[in-house]
């Protein structure tokens, strides 16, 4: 209801403005000062003051006298030096709120696509995985909530070097044939890594291996299939376990059989976009010149795209998939079933053959904007993407193209030691440890969840000795993902951070659980009604607009109802920054506005009907907003804590 009243404000200003002086204006609005002051505060009249050569003042007196009744609106007030503070009718926004109707304001008309999680198959998830992964879905519930088509795509590179290295520990360092992989998936990665730091003449093996891999022939290619495909499976599960789901896996080794990268390699060569190096450190290898992408991200060496062997760099796949998602590429994947999820809706993935059933198999890609969930580290890289679309012409494409970057997380030492990872002296004081696969240095993102669920286990069965063990564990399990996904996402993206068990699992301040427990006390309030044998009230029956008008005439009551019903403006303004903490700030002062309002009012125990009636609908509105905004959060609702 708010968010719906300040888009009727923006476009009568709007309107207007356009039809009074001929001038096409953005209308700004803001929050005032002083809850006294109105609830919103349009500074347009110092926007049109350089343009109208007129005083701020006199031109907002002039569109607060002329613009006309705005519904939902009951004054418009000439304030200071030129703002112009808007006060909400509260009776209508109390109705408004009693028994809304669709705003579909925020429909889109095309469809967007966002990638995310991206782990590469040859290690388990991590921390640091777990940011991305939130941090997308998270992004995906805030655009699904505003009405728009979302596609969540999970790119596999299982074709990569990374694949290649464990593929070349199983082949040479383990001697494992393909049968025995298949009983035994361990991480090669760090051990691998170590190899070639003591014998940098096995690094032929990797490019022995990329090729094989590239060209789906031999047992290492096999092999590849086999590592790849296990570990995705189990990549799959750890995102569920934290209510993150995808709608296609498009897979790199398909990139390449499909001949994505072939078409796209002829046209960037005939567009004069890479070139072949014939002198220095890049002879032989086909580079983009630093020029097309050195505006942005400062780099002075020209790009390998393929290299001298002839296999193709992970950007130079990743051209050719961005084509594709934006449908550029006059080619599409084969895709099958993967697996089905709870809610019956099916997960597909890339594959080299086509189905038995092509109308059966839906459509994927073809994008109006992509955002890439990628860590700041790697932006170059990405550059170097957007450079290629313009490259090839297609300026529009590239800019809808978005990195959704963000700064690395870490562990705090106290993490590390409840984790049991080893730290030495100086690492302990330090006020993170970064985590690192290729050093072998990390914790599983499984067993993260494990010690968190561990730990939240040990309070709940505390708290509520009776309940059955199964129950008290998928309470905690509940608490425990809250809290993880809460902590992932109240930090901004350029924010580092550092993962810590005490301060997530909190039950006090700005934590998931304080949230989650906002909620449930909300519900219980309501189940405490029924159990001394009352109903919830008709509240459409019984709160006509003169009470409603009643109750909200008090400024107490009215704040607190604007504080509670701004939670679609809170996910439009985070939608359009970029930024799912602005969502985790506002749940968080949506349960700290609730919680003083539980502790000020005697809810059930009041003896006034109409007061007693419309502080029962406030605590039902405040559960369905906590629960809404949780559900934006990924953040489940336990029954109790």
């Amino acid at each position: 209801m708010f968010h719906l009243l300040e888009n009727k404000v923006q476009r009568a200003f709007h309107d207007h403005i356009q039809a009074r002086y001929g001038i096409d204006l953005a209308i700004a609005v803001e929050q005032p000062k002083q809850s006294d002051f109105g609830e919103l505060a349009v500074p347009a009249a110092f926007q049109l003051a350089k343009q109208l050569k007129q005083p701020p003042r006199k031109i907002a007196a002039e569109l607060a006298a002329e613009i006309g009744p705005i519904p939902g609106i009951s004054a418009l007030e000439v304030a200071g030096s030129g703002y112009i503070n808007i006060r909400f009718d509260r009776t209508i926004y109390g109705q408004g709120l009693l028994a809304p109707t669709a705003d579909a304001t925020g429909v889109s008309t095309g469809k967007i696509v966002v990638e995310h999680t991206n782990i590469n198959p040859n290690k388990a998830a991590h921390i640091g995985h777990l940011r991305n992964a939130t941090l997308g879905d998270t992004f995906v519930r805030m655009m699904r909530a505003r009405g728009q088509s979302v596609e969540v795509q999970n790119y596999i590179d299982n074709t990569g070097v990374q694949v290649a290295d464990v593929v070349v520990g199983f082949h040479y360092l383990e001697n494992k044939t393909p049968a025995q992989v298949r009983q035994l998936i361990a991480d090669l990665y760090a051990r691998t890594s170590a190899h070639y730091a003591e014998a940098p003449e096995s690094r032929a093996w990797r490019s022995q291996t990329l090729h094989a891999i590239e060209a789906a022939a031999g047992p290492q290619a096999e092999l590849a299939h086999i590592v790849a495909d296990t570990i995705v499976e189990l990549h799959l599960a750890t995102m569920l376990r934290l209510g993150v789901e995808y709608d296609v896996l498009p897979r790199e080794s398909e990139i390449l059989h499909l001949q994505f990268w072939a078409a796209a390699f002829d046209l960037l060569k005939q567009r004069n976009a890479i070139y072949l190096e014939t002198v220095g450190k890049n002879a032989g290898c086909w580079v983009m010149p630093a020029e097309a992408f050195a505006g942005e991200s400062g780099s002075e060496d020209s790009k390998v795209i393929v290299r001298s062997d002839g296999t193709v760099t992970y950007v130079g796949k990743d051209i050719a998939y961005q084509l594709w998602k934006f449908g550029l590429l006059g080619k599409d994947f084969h895709y099958r079933p993967l697996m089905r999820y709870a809610d019956g809706r099916q997960l597909w993935v890339s594959t080299g053959e086509p189905p038995a059933d092509a109308a059966a198999t839906p459509s994927f890609g073809h994008a109006t904007r992509v955002y890439n969930v990628i860590d700041v580290r790697q932006s170059y890289l990405q550059d170097v993407v957007v450079a290629g679309l313009k490259a090839l012409g297609y300026a529009e494409q590239a800019a809808q193209s978005v990195h959704f970057s963000y700064e690395m997380v870490a562990l705090s030492p106290r993490c590390c030691a409840e984790m049991g990872v080893p730290l030495s002296e100086e690492d302990r004081q330090r006020p993170y440890i970064e985590v690192s696969g290729r050093k072998g240095l990390g914790v599983k993102a499984d067993d993260l969840i494990d010690t968190l669920i561990a730990n939240a286990l040990d309070e709940v069965s505390a708290r509520h000795t009776e309940a059955a063990p199964a129950e008290q564990r998928a309470i905690a399990s509940q608490i425990a993902i809250g809290a993880l996904r809460y902590f992932l996402l109240k930090y901004t993206r350029t924010s580092v951070i550092a993962f810590d068990f005490q301060e997530a699992l909190s039950f006090e301040g700005d934590t998931g659980p304080y949230v989650q427990y906002a909620a449930v006390r909300a519900r219980n309030i309501l189940r405490k009604l029924e159990e001394k044998g009352e109903r919830l009230p008709d509240f459409g029956a019984e709160l006509t607009p003169a009470a409603l008008g009643r109750q909200l005439a008090g400024e107490d009551f009215w704040q607190v109802l604007l504080a509670a019903s701004k939670a679609d403006a809170a996910v439009d303004r985070a939608v359009t920054a970029g930024e799912p903490a602005h969502v985790a700030k506002y749940a968080f002062q949506l349960a700290q506005t609730f919680n003083n309002f539980y502790h000020l009012y005697p809810i059930i125990h009041e003896e006034n009907r109409e007061k007693k009636v419309f502080l029962l609908w406030m605590t039902d509105f405040f559960r369905r907003q906590l629960e809404w905004t949780l559900d934006i959060l990924g953040i489940q609702v336990p029954d109790y804590m």
